[in-house]
């Protein structure tokens, strides 16, 4: 199949990296993937387009930067892509975001209606939108498949779908990077990082990878770390990831609580990032991000780090309670509770953490990733195929 990779958000963040992995993966498979995407603006962060060109897959085409839909304004993209998907004799067109399936859709429109090209489309968000008339379009006929963030996730989707395929698909990390016996996961290694760190080496460590933001539940974390810290003096919390209202949102509440000594952050991390994630003992999981499949948690499993979630979202389907890791109420008490339990048992956190690598290998492997999607798109060409060859009939008639 020729597949067409396309989102109009120029961030490396959120389905940016499975968007990536995907299309490495495909081409693994002997298929032809091409990207289209919006190129970064000046002085950037870390890009897609810089990303994606490091990996041997520069963009077959770039997107305006914008938002939203403006028929006058995206002329030009529509038209640009419209040539591509025509050059490329593309099958499949994979959207990630509403704005990039808009320009798809219109530019694809005579292509479907032939019955050469279909349309899939990523729901990155756990919960289904509300079943307005334009979500029941966009995510009804506007696509041939949807594909959710998980099994559950897409028993949500299958109300705005009318019949129509859906799957609900886990996500993907590097299973070179995140294994659980990669170069850097054994002891002397994880010693260096953690002192690095500041963290003392007896420390016992919670661990979060999170954006700092209010709707994270950083007030959860923080009354339950608290509680933690009072039971077991060598507990510790390692805080991974920014927002521009950290001392807001963690800095100071950690203060007024009286445990900011024991809060260790971390920042944005890069290059040392899976050495950061394995410094941590029990990884915790509050509240899902823009990206619905949680990739931080995958990565912590993939580790072989034992998790501590709440319910939310696809995160009780990521852990297996009392398997790979627990599943517990939005508590501080609870939370506290299952920290320590499993901080103060070192075999049981093995014994969790080998099977949560186990389970990562396979169901968060790229390979896999890759596999299920092919269905996808194989099914909805057919399902296209089919259509194209029922007008024919019906027109011979």
């Amino acid at each position: 199949m020729n597949v067409l990779q396309i989102t109009s958000d120029w961030k490396w963040t959120g389905p940016a990296e499975p968007m990536l992995r995907l299309a490495l993966a495909l081409r693994g498979r002997g298929h032809e993937v091409a990207l289209a995407a919006p190129p970064p603006p000046p002085g950037h962060g870390r890009s897609l387009v810089e990303e994606a060109a490091a990996a041997s897959l520069a963009p077959a085409l770039l997107l305006g930067r914008a938002r939203g839909l403006r028929p006058l304004r995206d002329r030009g993209d529509v038209r640009a892509l419209r040539e591509l998907l025509s050059a490329r004799k593309i099958d499949v067109v994979h959207a990630w975001h509403t704005r990039d399936h808009l320009l798809a859709l219109r530019a694809a429109g005579p292509r479907r209606r032939d019955g050469v090209t279909a349309l899939v489309r990523s729901w990155r968000r756990f919960e289904a939108p509300a079943a307005t008339p334009w979500a029941r379009f966009v995510l009804g006929p506007g696509a041939d498949s949807v594909v959710a963030v998980s099994p559950r996730s897409a028993d949500g989707l299958r109300r705005l779908r009318g019949g129509r395929a859906v799957a609900g698909i886990f996500g993907a990390v590097d299973p070179d990077r995140f294994h659980a016996a990669a170069p850097d996961a054994d002891g002397a290694a994880i010693a260096r990082t953690r002192d690095a760190l500041g963290l003392p080496p007896d420390a016992l460590v919670v661990g979060i990878v999170a954006r700092l933001q209010a709707h994270r539940r950083f007030d959860l974390l923080l009354a339950a770390a608290q509680r933690c810290f009072a039971a077991e003096p060598r507990a510790r919390l390692l805080v991974v990831g920014r927002g521009t209202r950290r001392a807001e949102i963690a800095e100071e509440p950690a203060k007024a609580l009286g445990i900011a000594d024991r809060v260790v952050f971390a920042g944005y991390r890069r290059a040392d990032y899976a050495a950061v994630l394995r410094a941590i003992d029990v990884f915790t999981f509050l509240v899902p991000g823009s990206d619905g499949t949680c990739r931080a948690l995958l990565e912590a499993q993939a580790c072989g780090i034992p998790a501590v979630t709440s319910r939310r979202g696809a995160l009780p389907e990521i852990v297996e309670h009392e398997r790979t890791g627990l599943v517990v109420d939005e508590d501080p008490d609870a939370l506290a509770a299952s920290w320590l339990a499993l901080l103060r048992d070192p075999p049981r956190r093995r014994a969790l953490g080998a099977a949560a690598a186990s389970r990562a290998a396979r169901l968060f492997a790229p390979s896999r990733f890759a596999g299920e999607m092919e269905a996808v798109y194989a099914e909805a060409l057919a399902a296209r195929r089919r259509g194209r060859a029922t007008a024919a009939r019906a027109g011979d008639a």
